[in-house]
């Protein structure tokens, strides 16, 4: 038998804690001494114990934890129920650390109202190429619905190129286009890679001529693309400025990507007329 104390020391917790556990019947001393009103504990409790601190560390709230314990949970279904709590909760910081880096991109946008670009900007023509894509629709161009789209995209097109013997001879490029069918701001999202290969209805994914943008404003911007937001407007706010107009979504050129994504080096081309 342990006392309050020791089972408080080999449990982890504090005394505090037990005595609230005892008070609402979540778990009870195994006895009490009538005299001084002692609490004693057994070992066999432990598992109890583990067992309210792991769904409570989740989030169920105590009144949850006592109706699984209650309803005498076996250890393969509660394992279960704390991968399934555990994978929501992981759902929910990675959610959490997206909007954290969208927000810090609005933020970076606010700190640079005004600075606008010189040298970084470069009008040119972008040349026409042969590439092998596959597609899907993203409910906005806004980089939380654009990334966790096309990022599988150029995961599943280089495993099927390389599964149908393609070489891929440049570097990948991500172009986008409108789709109000789709709903209001949806934009068709295509991953491409430059390929020397004729169309095949025989591919499980398409091989199209991109064509050429005869005129477009180029920056290069640096890091992931979940931070792409500054960059993309500071090209807008040059475009403004010196007397063009966009004529369409931006192409992104992807120049250089290690697995850091902090040292990537993204191209972004968009097409430009003269005001």
């Amino acid at each position: 038998m342990f006392t309050i104390g020791d089972f408080a020391r080999v449990g982890r917790v504090s005394v505090r804690m037990l005595r609230h556990y005892d008070a609402i019947g979540l778990l009870r001393p195994a006895h009490v001494d009538p005299a001084s009103g002692y609490r004693f504990y057994e070992a066999a409790q432990l598992a109890r114990l583990n067992r309210v601190i792991a769904l409570k560390d989740l989030g169920f709230t105590l009144q949850q934890v006592r109706d699984i314990l209650d309803q005498r949970v076996g250890a393969e279904e509660l394992r279960g129920m704390l991968r399934l709590r555990r994978a929501e909760l992981e759902a929910a910081m990675a959610a959490a650390s997206a909007r954290l880096v969208q927000v810090e991109a609005r933020l970076h946008s606010i700190e640079r109202e005004g600075a606008m670009p010189t040298d970084d900007v470069v009008i040119k023509r972008v040349p026409a190429v042969r590439v092998a894509e596959l597609t899907a629709v993203a409910a906005s161009f806004g980089p939380e619905d654009v990334g966790p789209t096309i990022s599988p995209l150029f995961e599943e097109l280089y495993r099927r190129l390389e599964a149908a013997g393609v070489a891929i001879t440049g570097h990948s490029i991500a172009y986008y286009e409108a789709a109000p069918e789709e709903g209001d701001g949806a934009v068709v999202c295509h991953a491409a890679f430059p390929v020397a290969v004729a169309p095949d209805p025989g591919y499980d994914f398409a091989v199209v001529d991109l064509p050429a943008i005869e005129s477009a404003a180029t920056i290069v911007h640096r890091g992931p693309m979940d931070g792409v937001m500054p960059t993309a407007q500071a090209l807008s706010r040059w475009i403004d400025a010196n007397g063009h107009r966009s004529t369409g979504y931006a192409r992104e050129l992807y120049l250089e990507c290690p697995e850091n994504k902090e040292e990537w080096v993204t191209e972004l081309q968009e097409p430009v007329a003269r005001a």
